[in-house]
């Protein structure tokens, strides 16, 4: 039988049978996936579900609203020619797939309103999804020292943002060549704020992730949420690095290596939920740092015990710089696939 003919008998039932045939005995042979390459943390359930529908995804409560995507897009830019592009883009995005959203950095916020076109997002996110404003921990302590935590509420308030993410970094900023010092530990400043405003907060740092007893503190403080940032993305700790001299890279590049992955969070996490018990008062955690795709985020929200929704920056930053379109087909295809593993994928040690 010639190629015409089978192809015009493949026709008959299904249009592409025999393109798709043709091209599965060529792609056999480039296909295979050796053992040790697969992705053991899940169980493969083939036969206990259907594929799943659009939007059959349940949506997930957090930082008191309803988000139709447990993902987090976390903070990235401020300042830059970039950001009004990449804020308003992500904003949408959020909207339209049902995301949360922090905002990079609102320094150039506290004393003039010139950069607030580039923050201005609320009106596209709408009010029904949780927006947060961002903040340096080195800022909020020269606020204090000064006596002006109200310019911390009027930042919040003129973004119409629902809290203020404060972002812990002294690796950070002793790298920075224009670093800030700070003068007291972090954790003194974040309480001070706690008592002293209504601000609903969220903690993070920037890149190398907390140890146990950062997040022992964290964990008993009335904040709404905590984001990892993890060691895994991007580290700012080693782009300050990079922008200093040979000498200072020779001598501290070690400091850039100083942290932990979202994997030993998670696990420090959950021994301290069973540790600290009714003490705890902070029960909504972000996962990110070094979270690359869809897969990342269901393993380790479903790793963690508690009411968990995962985070992802640069991923994002790089296809927000454009076209709408770009950001959107991209967000579109993580959901997909979030929704597949949600259906066929079991997460192994829960």
């Amino acid at each position: 039988m010639s190629d015409k003919t089978i192809k015009q008998s493949f026709a008959e039932n299904d249009a592409n049978a025999f393109s798709r045939k043709k091209d599965h005995i060529e792609l056999a042979f480039k296909s295979q996936v050796a053992s040790g390459l697969l992705d053991k943390r899940f169980y493969y359930e083939p036969l206990l579900a259907a594929h799943p529908r659009r939007g059959d995804f349940p949506k997930v409560n957090f930082l008191g609203k309803t988000m139709n995507f447990p993902l987090w897009v976390s903070s990235m830019t401020g300042g830059t020619e970039w950001a009004n592009r990449i804020n308003h883009n992500l904003a949408r995005a959020c909207r339209d797939f049902g995301m949360g959203m922090g905002l990079g950095s609102c320094r150039s916020l506290l004393y003039t309103n010139d950069t607030l076109p580039d923050f201005d997002v609320r009106h596209l996110i709408g009010d029904d999804l949780p927006l947060f404003a961002n903040l340096g921990i080195a800022q909020i302590e020269q606020l204090i020292a000064n006596k002006k935590l109200n310019l911390l509420v009027d930042l919040v308030d003129k973004l119409s943002a629902d809290g203020l993410i404060i972002h812990v970094n002294p690796l950070q900023e002793w790298l920075q060549p224009e670093g800030d010092r700070f003068a007291v530990a972090p954790l003194q400043t974040i309480q001070t704020v706690l008592e002293k405003t209504n601000i609903p907060l969220i903690v993070k740092e920037v890149g190398q992730g907390m140890g146990k007893e950062s997040l022992r503190a964290l964990l008993q403080l009335p904040l709404a949420a905590i984001d990892f940032a993890a060691n895994g993305g991007t580290n700012f700790a080693k782009v300050e690095l990079l922008r200093t001299n040979e000498q200072k890279q020779a001598i501290y590049s070690q400091l850039a290596l100083v942290g932990h992955s979202a994997e030993e969070m998670v696990e420090l996490c959950n021994e301290l939920f069973i540790e600290l018990g009714e003490k705890i008062q902070c029960q909504e955690i972000i996962v990110s740092g070094g979270i690359k795709n869809f897969l990342d985020g269901y393993y380790f929200i479903n790793k963690l015990k508690g009411n968990a929704i995962y985070g992802q920056a640069s991923s994002f930053l790089k296809h927000a710089r454009g076209e709408y379109e770009a950001l959107y087909q991209y967000v579109d295809a993580q959901v997909q696939g979030r929704e597949l593993a949600q259906a066929l994928l079991r997460v192994k040690n829960t």
